[in-house]
């Protein structure tokens, strides 16, 4: 059973999560940090996790600040957050969290959507040995399927910041989105640029400096990563994955890409890759790549083939496997 805890993000701010742990410690067992979705609680992820520690891992869950047990008594509306902070502040507290209490163990990371977004903007990430992301990307509007992107523009870059706006932060467990979103994380995802860097390179004389540094520190993690996604994930298109993939430049970079049919399934989607429903057909991807740096043996045949992305930042190629 895991452990509640808590730890200090890298700016001081208190967070809550929780720990699988193995009595007697093992300096080859994998530490495995889960970096949840946008507005996302980290018990979502609690039966991935549990699969995780019955195959000899630890793991460690989290809430971002504002997020289900990191958020604060106080009102929603005071709070500062953002998904640079979930990244630099949030996502580090996190990993140095993992390196303290499993020294010498080695450090890896299964990350959703913006999870491996906030993964490269850790400073620590130069300690991963290993990433596993499900359908992460930075939510840039162009990217969303063209037959959906309407509604999804009216839904999240219309009515989310003007609720954020509005009230202060947004109200999106009774609208049955998400849970509630701090404000500055809705203005992210709703003004969101094709380049993340170029939306605050404009908001201070160090705006330019603090775009490189956080370039610098996406390039600063060098471990294998395996980008999983599916082609029923309207945030997860093609050309998302990739989008985010082009900043991971020192990275060898695997992606992975299912059709729901692949497996018998009806749908996918943004979120059930981490039902347990799956634990016998999606769960064992991940497991081989954390555990052997290897593709697990699809049920049917792939084509494999290396593809380009359009980024100009993405200078190495990655592996694509679809149906």
């Amino acid at each position: 059973m895991p452990h509640s805890i808590t730890f200090k993000a890298a700016d001081g701010f208190r967070l809550h999560g929780h720990e699988w742990r193995h009595a007697q410690a093992d300096p080859s067992r994998p530490v495995v940090v889960i970096n949840p979705a946008t507005s996302v609680a980290s018990r979502y992820y609690h039966r991935f996790a549990a699969y995780l520690h019955e195959h000899d891992m630890d793991v460690v869950t989290y809430d971002y600040r504002g997020i289900g047990a990191s958020r604060p008594p106080a009102s929603l509306r005071r709070l500062k957050a953002s998904w640079f902070d979930w990244g630099e502040q949030d996502c580090e507290g996190a990993l140095r969290h993992a390196r303290a209490q499993f020294p010498g163990q080695p450090l890896d990371v299964v990350a959703h959507s913006i999870g491996g977004f906030a993964l490269g903007l850790a400073p620590s990430n130069v300690e991963v040995r290993r990433v596993v992301t499900m359908g992460s990307q930075f939510a840039y509007w162009r990217d969303y399927p063209p037959e959906l992107r309407r509604g999804m523009l009216l839904k999240w870059h219309l009515a989310m910041p003007l609720l954020a706006v509005a009230l202060g932060y947004v109200p999106a467990k009774r609208l049955g989105w998400m849970e509630d979103t701090p404000r500055g994380v809705a203005l992210d995802w709703s003004t969101m640029r094709p380049g993340f860097e170029r939306n605050f390179r404009h908001r201070s004389p160090q705006g330019a400096r603090l775009a490189s540094q956080r370039l610098e520190r996406f390039a600063g993690l060098r471990a294998p990563l395996l980008a999983l996604s599916v082609t029923d994930d309207p945030f997860g298109t093609e050309a998302a994955i990739e989008r985010l993939l082009g900043y991971y430049t020192s990275s060898p970079r695997t992606h992975l890409r299912l059709a729901p049919q692949d497996i018998d399934a009806a749908q996918i989607g943004h979120f059930a890759f981490f039902h347990d429903r799956f634990r016998d057909s999606l769960w064992p991807i991940a497991l081989e790549w954390l555990t052997q740096e290897a593709l697990a043996e699809m049920p049917r045949s792939r084509a494999i083939h290396d593809f380009e992305s359009s980024s100009s930042r993405l200078t190495t190629h990655c592996t694509t496997v679809i149906r």
